[in-house]
C-alpha cells in the first residue's frame, strides 16, 4: 500500500488531539457530500423534464420538415415528391399548408394559425393519442372538419358536441385587397371541429388542423403547400435519409430534423441546466472552505508527526502528498456519499414517482416530478467534485506547510 495514502486514511478516521477538529472534519464531509447530492437531483430532474418536453414536442413534430429557403410557398408540380418517397426508410411525405388566421366561433375570436394537412397525416404522426375531446376525424363521408388545439378550444369556448356552431376561419386575401371593405380584404369558410387535441400549451393555444384542400382553397393556392412533413418507418436511419434528401432538393430547400425544427427550445433548456450546474458548483466551491480549514488544523495538529517524518528522511515531497491525499479523501468521502444517496434517490423517484407534483388534482400532464440519470452527468459530478478537492487541498497543503516551516525557522 502507498505509504502516503495509508498514513493520509489512519488520520481521515483517527481521532485528533483537538475534538473540534473532528467536528469540522465531519463538517467538512457533510457539506461536500449535500453540494454533491444537490447537483446531481437537479440535474436529473431537468433531464426529466426536458425528456417530458422533448416528448411533447416529438409528438406535434414530423422526423423531418421540408421548408423553402426562399419564399412561402412549395410548387407541388416541381417537387420531385416521387423521388423522396423511394428512399428506403420513407414512411410517408405529407402536404401541410398553413397561415396565420382569425377564428370565430359563435360570439368569440381568438387569432392562431390553420394547419392543412395531407392524407395518411392522421396514421403517421402521434395526434390521434393526444385527442382530449371529441375524435381525430378531418375527412369522412366527403366532409371536411378540424381538430382543435386545447387553447384554441379553451379561448373560443368550442364544444364539439354541437353540430350547429361552426368554426368561421378569416385569412388575408391574396393579391391586392381592398382595405375599404372587409369581405374583400379576407377571405373565409366555416368547418365543424370534431376534436380537441392537447400537447404542449404553445402548440395547442394557436392550431387547428384542416384537410390540406380545404386550407389551399381558403389560402387561393392551386398546386402549393406551405411545407412538406415526413415521417420515417425506420427512425433510425434519419441522418443517413436527411443527406439524401438534402442532395435530391440542393439549395433551395432546408431540411429540417426534430432538433433544427425546435433548435431555439432545446438550447433554452440546455443553457438552463448547465447554468444551474455552474450555479451549484459555485455552492460546492464555498462548502469546500469547510475541508480548507479542517486541513488547515489537521496539518498544524500532526506538526509532530511532521517532524517525526522529516527526521527520518521523508522528503518535502512525500510530506505534502501526504496532506493532499487527506485532503482529497475528506472532499471524495462526502462526494462519492453525497453522490451514491444522490443517484439512489433520483432511480426511486424515477421508478416509483413518490414526488408528486400537485396532489390528485390532474391540472398536470405528468403526476409526479420527472427525473432522468445519465451516466454523464454522475461522470461530470464526480470530476468537478475531485478536481474541486484537489485544486483546494493543493493550495491548503502548499500554504499550510510553507506557514509551518516559516515558523520552525523562526523558532530555531
Amino acid at each position: 500500500m502507498n505509504l502516503s495514502f495509508f498514513i493520509a486514511s489512519r488520520y481521515l478516521v483517527a481521532k485528533k488531539s483537538h475534538n473540534l477538529i473532528n467536528i469540522i472534519s465531519a463538517i467538512s464531509v457533510v457539506g461536500v457530500g449535500v453540494g454533491t447530492f444537490a447537483l446531481i437531483v437537479v440535474l436529473s430532474v431537468f433531464n426529466g423534464f426536458e425528456q417530458v418536453i422533448s416528448g411533447l414536442v416529438n409528438d406535434v413534430s414530423p422526423h423531418l420538415l421540408i421548408e423553402p429557403r426562399y419564399g412561402k410557398t412549395i410548387d407541388t408540380i416541381t417537387f420531385p415528391a416521387g423521388r423522396i418517397r423511394a428512399i428506403d426508410g420513407i414512411g410517408a411525405l405529407i402536404e401541410v399548408a398553413e397561415e396565420d388566421a382569425l377564428f370565430r366561433y359563435r360570439d368569440k375570436q381568438h387569432i392562431g394559425r390553420i394547419k392543412g394537412v395531407g392524407s395518411g397525416y392522421c396514421e403517421q404522426s402521434h395526434f390521434a393519442s393526444l385527442i382530449s375531446s371529441g375524435d381525430f376525424i378531418l375527412q369522412q363521408d366527403g366532409y371536411d372538419f378540424a381538430v382543435v388545439g386545447a387553447g384554441v378550444a379553451w379561448f373560443l369556448g368550442v364544444n364539439v358536441k354541437d353540430p350547429t356552431s361552426l368554426l368561421t376561419v378569416y385569412l388575408p386575401r391574396r393579391g391586392k385587397a381592398s382595405v375599404l371593405s372587409f369581405e374583400q380584404s379576407f377571405s373565409s369558410n366555416s368547418i365543424q371541429p370534431l376534436g380537441v387535441f392537447s400537447s404542449q400549451q404553445e402548440f395547442d393555444a394557436r392550431y387547428v388542423l384542416v384537410p390540406v384542400e380545404w386550407a389551399r382553397s381558403l389560402l387561393g393556392y392551386t398546386h402549393e403547400v406551405s411545407t412538406y412533413e415526413i415521417f420515417l418507418s425506420e427512425p433510425e436511419k434519419l441522418t443517413g435519409i436527411q443527406k439524401d434528401i438534402i442532395g435530391i432538393l440542393g439549395p433551395d430547400f432546408k431540411v429540417k430534423d426534430r432538433f433544427q425544427q425546435q433548435e431555439t427550445l432545446y438550447r433554452i433548456m440546455r443553457s438552463e441546466k448547465w447554468a444551474i450546474f455552474i450555479i451549484l458548483t459555485f455552492i460546492l466551491i464555498m462548502a469546500t472552505f469547510n475541508v480548507i480549514g479542517s486541513l488547515t488544523m489537521v496539518i498544524l495538529d500532526k506538526r509532530k508527526d511532521i517532524s517525526v517524518l522529516s527526521g527520518l528522511g521523508a522528503a518535502k515531497r512525500v510530506i505534502q502528498k501526504l496532506f493532499l491525499t487527506e485532503g482529497i479523501l475528506i472532499s471524495l468521502a462526502g462526494g462519492v456519499a453525497g453522490l451514491f444517496l444522490g443517484v439512489v434517490v433520483v432511480l426511486l423517484q424515477q421508478h416509483f414517482g413518490w414526488l408528486k407534483l400537485g396532489g390528485d388534482s390532474g391540472s398536470f400532464i405528468i403526476d409526479a416530478y420527472p427525473v432522468n440519470l445519465k451516466l454523464l452527468d454522475v461522470i461530470a459530478v464526480f470530476v468537478t467534485v475531485a478536481s474541486i478537492g484537489l485544486l483546494s487541498s493543493a493550495y491548503t497543503v502548499r500554504q499550510a506547510l510553507r506557514r509551518l516551516q516559516s515558523d520552525n525557522l523562526k523558532n530555531e
